[in-house]
């Protein structure tokens, strides 16, 4: 990184401010090439674990305010004996946690790892933005670019990146190693549509770049007319996350909508009973009115499609909701990172809530193939960074199934499953945090081939992780607490490369909230440790299971 420069910071927003940070942005590729030929040279990681989003979709998650420690794996980066990290918080962290991530590091001392960490916060525990806390606060940024050694190579690591973090970037005078946030709109709802098809890959049927309520009744309406048998849909506010902003439109089981389905009724009579139908949508985020939904579709826009489901001959196969890790290096190459099954929950089943590593054999390479089609067309629109893609894999029918049974077996075909992709994340995300501990914790890879893990013994290794495991009752459990029962019991990660890995910590005695990683040799192995994990907190709190 060159010497920091003396000249005037350039106005949030402004060209001047865009033009410098593209520079920075184009020290990246070299830093990235020049530490990945040599590890071993000093360099700066500054995290910055900001949810950078809408605050009205932040407040719809109970304990967001601590979802700063998702980034915590990050410190594993300190393994690198001359890396030194900067990690700043709203609040500051209890340093028992810090001891907890510290102690999972492998191959270098804790006092060592301790002496390249500096910790930092705001002393600021309202709901708003880190980065924008942290702009308020110039002695604070002093504090962060003194710690950024002159001639050092340095970037930051952030959640998301929003204009919020390209003026940051600008103030330390340091690249950011994630996606440009005038490249943003490419990970929205409609944005994701539009990626895909360039890229070759089927999204769900629907209609993207809605603008307002009147465009979405009329895409409703030509939707449905076009799929005269769709028994629902879904619609989507563009820059929603985990499920939040979605809600569901029942076409069938809506008396008032069944009398005007096509063949039924004229496109306008369809049309004004869309409209006044839409205040009777299910919302996936609790307690929201349409009111409050309209005003937020009316400000961001958004998307609808086709609700798919299994037919009816599934038999059991089940319809999934896989996902896919991609990399985007700041040399413009695309690596696929992991493949998960995700745990939907919420009154539609669209909340994430959890996922399990490695995604079903049965359709986890057609996935991560189709993903590094998008990821491709991505780099090619100048993205880099962290990047997730959706899928949903449903259940083809029984003489599909059993024509493509005959068939001779292309591991990157899903002969029993048809997949639709169904959205990228332009950011970190749920499934970020629990494989980069599993990474970082046993040195391991991801093998591409297999879509397997191995760790640096050679074995083999899957987890179960959520961030929504919660209850009342473990109000009651402080972290001491927490660490105290994994050690008596053994659950906490082991010799032999198994255990519980805890993350969230700070939501526990407030919101009774936590989250984990759970790792085992096997998916099934790893879900049964979950279980075998609720059961002892159950236990420690007298709670008693429904």
């Amino acid at each position: 990184m060159p010497a920091m420069s003396m000249a005037p910071i350039p106005p949030p927003g402004s060209d001047a401010e865009i033009r410098r940070f593209h520079e920075l942005q184009e020290q990246l590729r070299a830093s990235f090439l020049r530490f990945s030929r040599d590890p071993a040279q000093p360099y700066t990681a500054v995290v910055i674990p900001s949810q950078s989003f809408d605050p009205r979709e932040l407040a719809k998650i109970p304990g967001v305010a601590h979802y700063e420690e998702r980034s915590l794996f990050n410190l594993m980066l300190l393994r690198h004996p001359r890396l030194n990290v900067v990690y700043v918080t709203s609040k500051r962290l209890n340093p028992l946690i810090i001891d907890y991530y510290l102690h999972q590091m492998r191959g270098v001392p804790s006092e060592h790892a301790r002496r390249r960490l500096l910790l930092l916060d705001c002393d600021d525990a309202s709901t708003r933005p880190l980065t924008s806390k942290i702009l308020e606060r110039p002695r604070l940024i002093q504090r962060i670019k003194e710690r950024i050694q002159t001639g050092d190579m340095a970037h930051m690591v952030v959640f998301n990146c929003s204009p919020l973090e390209r003026s940051l970037a600008v103030k330390l005078g340091i690249p950011i190693n994630a996606c440009d946030p005038d490249l943003a709109s490419l990970g929205s709802k409609t944005g994701s549509r539009q990626i895909f098809k360039e890229a070759g890959l089927r999204p769900a049927p629907g209609r993207e770049g809605l603008r307002d309520t009147g465009d979405l009744v009329d895409a409703l309406e030509e939707l449905w007319r076009e799929r005269p048998a769709m028994r629902r849909a879904v619609v989507k506010l563009d820059d929603s996350f985990s499920g939040e902003g979605n809600a569901i439109l029942e076409l069938r089981g809506d008396p008032a909508l069944a009398s005007v389905a096509p063949g039924e009724a004229s496109p306008a009579a369809r049309a004004r009973a869309l409209r006044e139908a839409l205040p009777r949508l299910r919302f996936e985020a609790r307690g929201l009115t349409w009111p409050e939904y309209q005003a937020q579709f009316e400000a961001m826009g958004g998307v609808c499609e086709q609700w798919l489901d299994a037919p009816d001959d599934a038999g059991a196969l089940e319809k999934r909701s896989p996902s896919v890790q991609l990399r985007i290096n700041p040399a413009r190459e695309v690596q696929a990172v992991s493949t998960h099954d995700q745990v939907l929950g919420g009154p539609g089943g669209q909340v994430f809530m959890g996922a399990s590593f490695p995604a079903d054999r049965r359709y986890r390479l057609a996935i991560q193939r189709e993903a590094l089609k998008a990821g491709r067309a991505l780099a090619r629109r100048g993205a880099i960074g962290r990047a997730a893609i959706d899928f949903l894999a449903v259940p083809r029918p029984e003489a599909e199934r059993a024509a493509a049974a005959k068939r001779p077996r292309d591991p990157d075909e899903a002969p029993e499953y048809e997949l639709y992709a169904v959205e990228i994340n332009l950011r970190q995300g749920g499934t970020t945090h629990p494989f980069n501990t599993l990474k970082f914790i046993t040195d391991g890879r991801y093998d591409e081939r297999s879509g397997l893990f191995f760790t640096a013994q050679g074995r083999e290794r899957c987890y179960f992780a959520t961030d929504t495991l919660a209850q009342p009752e473990y109000r009651g459990i402080l972290p001491f607490d927490l660490m105290d029962l994994l050690v008596v019991h053994g659950f906490h990660f082991r010799s032999d490369e198994t255990g519980v890995v805890f993350h969230l910590l700070g939501c526990l005695s407030e919101f009774g909230k936590l989250g984990c990683t759970v790792i085992a040799p096997t998916v099934p192995e790893a879900k049964l440790l979950y279980a075998e994990t609720i059961a002892l907190l159950d236990r420690a709190t007298g709670r008693t299971p429904s």
